[in-house]
């Protein structure tokens, strides 16, 4: 098993230069893959904000991605969980944080938007604004 950076996941999933797009798709087709859920967090935003990418689109590549039969996420239960959250409305970021919160009681924020949009996307965790 092999563990990828944001970068390679990013080429692959964007092409934007041609050469390293092959490589990472030939790693892809040729290993077992670790994907740590800090590469998919970062790949979310650096899609999101450096590209430009809708949300929605760069939460469908993560899931299709995460979903490869060769590909492993670290904390699989909860990067589907924040990735189903994100689908849902909530930021990924935000997701991820409540879903990896574990067995935690709850969670603090100061943010409100957080609060309530976990609510609505039927967060396992009670989401306090503080």
């Amino acid at each position: 098993m092999i563990a990828v950076d944001t970068n390679v996941v990013v080429c692959l999933l964007t092409g934007d230069d041609h050469r390293q797009a092959v490589r990472a798709k030939r790693l892809f087709e040729a290993e077992e893959i670790w994907l740590p859920k800090t590469v998919m967090l970062e790949s979310e935003w650096v899609l999101r904000r450096l590209y430009r990418r809708d949300r929605g689109q760069v939460v469908e590549a993560l899931i299709a991605l995460a979903a490869l039969p060769n590909v492993t996420c670290e904390d699989e239960a909860a990067v589907n969980d924040a990735l189903d959250w994100a689908l849902g409305g909530l930021d990924f970021a935000d997701a991820l944080h409540l879903a990896s919160a574990g067995s935690s009681r709850g969670f603090a924020t100061f943010d409100g938007k957080l609060a309530k949009r976990s609510k609505s996307v039927s967060a396992k965790i009670v989401v306090t604004k503080l």
